[in-house]
């Protein structure tokens, strides 16, 4: 019982860290100029997948 806790747990914040990942990836890939065209800031992005991921 407790091992499976364990488990799912693991599972679930592999999970997440993968998400999270991907996210910073797509996030890393935007030039400057599309930030400027998405009217966006970066660091703000960065902080709103974090808070919306890991709460």
């Amino acid at each position: 019982m407790i091992i499976d806790s364990l488990m799912t747990r693991a599972r679930q914040s592999i999970a997440k860290r993968k998400h999270y990942n991907r996210l910073v990836a797509e996030i890393d890939s935007f030039t400057a100029r599309d930030l400027a065209d998405m009217r966006a800031d970066r660091s703000e992005m960065l902080y709103q997948i974090r808070k919306q991921i890991y709460g």
